[in-house]
């Protein structure tokens, strides 16, 4: 009888410990979609969207981190036309991993470029002072040694 009461009593204990069980996996499901699948697909979209507006012009780089600017895109093959220094090179447009600088960002560098120089020129200047501060401190300390190995003496 005694055998038989701990027979129940386990029965009774393990459909708990299967119900755990199974709330333990869902769970382990749920934490895997959120934390692999779902970043993945998102990675997967953005590339998507990158990939849609390619256009002529775009300056990109490759998995394989080859730099060239796009010549033409086809986008029944899914190719990309690459012009890398005069040389021209057809990839698959999965194989574009980044863009760079878009086309249309050439518009609105040359303002940005004219106000370059000027801080350049300030940059310039700055160094240009520390420099001159560092070589009065350096003839400074080099007349001064001379002095030193006079009084050693």
């Amino acid at each position: 009888m005694n055998s038989l009461n701990f027979l129940t009593l386990g029965a009774a204990s393990g459909n708990a410990g299967g119900y755990s069980s199974i709330i333990l996996i869902v769970l382990m499901v749920a934490l895997m979609y959120f934390f692999m699948i779902r970043p993945q697909q998102k990675q997967r979209k953005q590339h998507q969207e990158m990939m849609n507006e390619l256009h002529k012009g775009d300056e990109v780089v490759t998995i394989g981190r080859l730099h060239g600017k796009v010549d033409t895109v086809n986008k029944d093959d899914r190719t990309v036309t690459l012009d890398c220094e005069g040389i021209y090179l057809t990839f698959d447009m999965v194989a574009i991993a980044r863009v760079v600088k878009r086309a249309g960002a050439e518009q609105a560098a040359p303002s940005q470029a004219s106000e370059q120089p000027a801080s350049a020129a300030s940059d310039t200047d700055a160094s240009a002072a520390e420099q001159s501060t560092a070589d009065d401190q350096a003839a400074d300390s080099a007349s001064a040694a001379p002095q030193d190995d006079e009084e050693n003496k």
